[in-house]
């Protein structure tokens, strides 16, 4: 018979193990940052990793990484997934855990959204909005 509220949907989240995520994903995010310096490959001088996510067992990271340009290359994709036994081992070999997260490369799109973002409120026409008076002032309405 299986225990009374022992489902782990029920389980709150431990903020211990949140924290500890963040501490091994900014530890990796340095060391991949270090080695992208000593890397010999033309694909990725022009890269950078912007984060790291890390799942609660520390099995699996999600390297997110930007490009100076703003090319979403997919060679740079590429070299990313030739590099990834290379870069686990340095990962390995530098930060104390009992095991290496496995590592997927994404492309971090966040810095182009807001740069568009950015560009279309810049180039928005339309005249502002007024602002709304505030609840206790006179709205030149009569009741």
């Amino acid at each position: 018979m299986a225990r009374k509220g022992n489902n782990s949907r029920n389980r709150r989240p431990n903020p211990a193990t949140a924290n500890r995520t963040a501490r091994v994903g900014e530890l990796i995010r340095r060391i991949l940052a270090e080695e992208l310096e000593y890397l010999d490959d033309e694909r990725l001088t022009m890269v950078s990793i912007t984060d790291v996510d890390v799942d609660r067992e520390l099995h699996k990271a999600v390297i997110w990484f930007t490009t100076l340009d703003g090319d979403e290359d997919p060679e740079i994709t590429e070299a990313f997934e030739e590099l990834r036994g290379q870069l686990r081992k340095a990962v390995s070999s530098q930060a104390r855990l009992r095991q290496t997260p496995l590592l997927e490369f994404r492309a971090d799109i966040t810095l182009r959204s807001a740069q568009r973002i950015e560009e279309l409120l810049a180039n928005d026409d339309r005249p502002p909005v007024p602002d709304l008076p505030a609840d206790g002032e006179d709205r030149g309405e009569e009741a």
